[in-house]
């Protein structure tokens, strides 16, 4: 298609093998890549598809997204009607397990399709090329494409498999799309131990469960939603012993859910990880401290190096908050074409780092303790400023959660004259929906207790399978707040 060195190609197609495909295909002849996953409106992909200038746009008929198909190529269709400098549109279909491609913007792939070449369009390329735009989640506004080079996703792979201890036997399940970096990389870090990737589109957790059964899984990689949704399915207890290994990025597991997936897969290693999407991954808990330390994101992982800065630039001392800081070379390239928001984000790191160079600072405010594990407080722009206190969003939603009448709950701060915010928790509840104001005021002090508590039977998510926080928040109802 004449696609080359630094041309853009969007990749909007579900989890099946084609997709991974054009993923290594673009990074072998030096193309840049950026996957949009199923759960995007037509104006979202197109937001997407002409920010970064794609050339090539590979999609499929349909998809799978939170338990409902999605017309992959209805939703093409209407947002190319205003990217007119896409050359061409390759579509997937799928018909009784067979695959076939047909028509996209032109005749340019039924010209083709029958020729071959043992020719492999490689150009020179360096490993800071960039080789991914990862946009961040949220669907409006201006989308931030993060720019990660072939040496980020490398080095992760290597870092990831090393700290897992992933094997040339293990077989990772892929439930995670791969838009995600995290999604990415359970691919790349397994093919750099030597193991099996499978990638699976699934509508509920019974479709996990059978697939771990079928392709005898040893790794499963989740974001706790999921791990909620699996921790409600009925698990044979020889299918869940199958499980090697458990990680979990994309938000912190709550004690008690990490008790749930304890007593669930008591022969799976549980790895608790946090990450950044502007830096890929930072820490990672070793199993043998989950249930000592729970609440902990651990230390950092290899290639990373993790600091906790104070706002005068010093390093904050044990237990004092800060700004968690990630130098190193899994630092991303900034953001695709918007030097204003990089140069907010991406800034020399402390005089006193060991890495020195350009660090992400990410706006998180965490804490180290006198042992050196690393605590995650909260994001400045999320914590609940109430009655004089900064308080954490996760430490409310924990509550809620293990009081068992909640199996998810959001925390966030509403205006109010008096206190400045009052806190309001929107909650997908499993019990009576009364008892847990009464739960509330056995656990935590007066300042504390959420003023308003919405009940809600399903929570939006975003396309990476996270809890769609503003999305959430933007549902609430005023009379809502009101009563």
């Amino acid at each position: 298609m004449g696609v080359g060195k630094g041309d853009r190609v969007v990749i909007y197609m579900p989890m099946v093998p084609e997709a991974v495909i054009a993923m290594l295909a673009c990074a072998r002849i030096g193309a840049v890549h950026s996957v949009v996953f199923g759960g995007f409106s037509p104006e979202s992909l197109r937001n997407r598809i002409l920010d970064c200038g794609a050339r090539v746009v590979i999609t499929a008929d349909e998809g799978v997204r939170g338990g409902r198909k999605i017309p992959l190529k209805d939703n093409t269709d209407e947002a190319l009607t205003l990217c007119p400098d896409v050359g061409h549109v390759l579509v997937l279909k799928r018909t009784g397990g067979k695959t076939s491609w047909i028509e996209g913007r032109d005749q340019w792939w039924h010209e083709q399709v029958n020729r071959q070449s043992s020719e492999c369009p490689c150009e020179k390329m360096s490993a800071i090329d960039p080789l991914f735009i990862l946009y961040t989640s949220g669907s409006t506004g201006k989308p931030k494409g993060v720019m990660l080079s072939h040496a980020n996703l490398w080095l992760g792979a290597v870092s990831v498999a090393d700290y897992l201890g992933v094997q040339p036997d293990d077989r990772t399940l892929c439930v995670l799309p791969l838009s995600f970096d995290y999604g990415q990389n359970q691919l790349l870090s397994t093919w750099h131990a030597g193991g099996c990737a499978i990638p699976l589109d699934y509508l509920t957790a019974r479709d996990v469960i059978r697939a771990v059964e079928r392709f005898d899984v040893t790794t499963l990689a989740g974001v706790p939603p999921l791990w909620v949704q699996v921790t409600e399915a009925d698990w044979p207890a020889d299918v869940a012993a199958r499980l090697r290994r458990l990680t979990n990025s994309g938000g912190a597991l709550t004690p008690s859910l990490v008790k749930k997936l304890r007593g669930m897969f008591p022969k799976a290693r549980l790895f608790p990880m946090y990450g950044l999407t502007e830096a890929f991954r930072s820490t990672y808990l070793p199993p043998h401290m989950v249930d000592t330390h729970p609440t902990s994101i651990g230390g950092a992982i290899p290639f990373a190096e993790i600091m906790v800065v104070r706002p005068d630039g010093g390093e904050a001392a044990p237990d004092e908050p800060g700004e968690l800081v990630h130098a190193g070379p899994l630092v991303a390239q900034g953001y695709w074409q918007d030097p204003e928001r990089t140069a907010l984000r991406f800034k020399p790191a402390p005089a006193w780092s060991q890495y020195g160079g350009m660090a992400v600072w990410s706006g998180d405010t965490a804490r180290r303790d006198a042992d050196g594990l690393l605590y995650f407080v909260g994001r400045d722009d999320e914590m609940i400023k109430t009655s004089g206190n900064r308080v954490s969003p996760a430490e409310i939603e924990e509550v809620a959660v293990s009081s068992g009448l909640a199996a998810e709950a959001v925390a966030f701060g509403v205006p109010d004259p008096r206190l400045g915010q009052v806190i309001a928790l929107v909650v997908r509840g499993v019990g009576p929906h009364d008892g847990l104001v009464e739960h509330f005021k056995q656990e935590l002090p007066s300042f504390l207790q959420p003023r308003h508590i919405i009940w809600r039977d399903d929570l939006p998510r975003n396309p990476n399978g996270k809890l769609d926080r503003p999305a959430i928040r933007a549902s609430v109802e005023e009379q809502e707040l009101a009563a």
